[in-house]
């Protein structure tokens, strides 16, 4: 079945939260752009942008990597949060397409295979960035609990591949 064995759709790597991601150590390893879903990554959905994700992108800009908020939401959310956190921002990005991802990059003056990309979604976060040659980070949602419906629906769907995710994390930990 597709949804096990499509290599886009599983992330590169799981963390409980994007404010604990050693960004430095990516930093190291050559990264020099994070890409960012806004809602049930960086704040719950809905939220303005908290004192800790402006820590954050701070935190970011002074380790060298440059923050970018790619959102599929309409642009006042995203250039109200943007702005709050002193990012440049694609908003209406089409995720999962790879034309917004290409497009962060190019503004951001880097190429893909230097830039991560953090969000909570599979099938918009997870699968654009990989599609886009992005390595792509899948954190847990903030708050599930004030999730669309629509976004919930999309939940059910993700079970198969994080469980396949976890198999195949498994199998290389016993490696």
């Amino acid at each position: 079945m597709c949804l096990l064995n499509c290599k886009n759709l599983m992330p590169d790597e799981r963390a409980a939260s994007a404010y604990t991601l050693p960004y430095e150590e990516y930093y190291a390893k050559g990264v020099r752009g994070v890409f960012f879903d806004i809602d049930n990554t960086l704040v719950r959905h809905g939220e303005p942008a908290v004192t800790r994700a402006i820590a954050l992108f701070d935190r970011l800009r002074s380790i060298g990597l440059t923050p970018f908020i790619l959102s599929n939401n309409e642009i006042h959310r995203v250039q109200t949060f943007a702005d709050a956190v002193g990012a440049d921002y694609l908003h209406k990005a089409g995720k999962p397409k790879k034309k917004g991802y290409l497009s962060g990059c190019r503004k951001m003056g880097i190429d893909p295979s230097q830039a991560i990309s953090v969000g909570d979604q599979i099938f918009t976060d997870t699968w654009g960035a990989r599609r886009s040659g992005i390595r792509a980070i899948l954190v847990d949602p903030i708050d599930p609990s004030r999730e669309e419906i629509q976004i919930r629906l999309k939940r059910i769907l993700e079970k198969p591949v994080l469980r396949a995710f976890e198999r195949a994390h498994r199998g290389e930990q016993g490696a």
